[in-house]
């Protein structure tokens, strides 16, 4: 499936291009970021949602609870 998007990238028209830093040039249309506040900000966010996923999927895979009163156990040890 990759392969058939290969070829399609996206850029940004010429006008957004000259008004963006030299960062996210060609990569967006509108205006860039003003400051250097908003690249903090971004990269902020982008941290969290970086560790957000990581825990995620560590904790789905190996949930590590052991208590045999734990409520996953009255789904587990329940027979049909």
């Amino acid at each position: 499936m990759a392969c058939c998007f290969a070829g399609l990238t996206a850029s940004a028209c010429e006008t957004c291009t000259r008004k963006q830093s030299w960062l996210l040039r060609n990569a967006t249309h509108g205006r860039g970021p003003d400051t250097r506040w908003d690249y903090l900000i971004v990269a902020i966010v982008a941290l969290l949602v970086l560790l957000t996923l990581f825990y995620s999927i560590k904790w789905l895979l190996f949930p590590g609870e052991q208590s045999a009163h734990h409520i996953k156990n009255i789904v587990l040890n329940e027979r049909p």
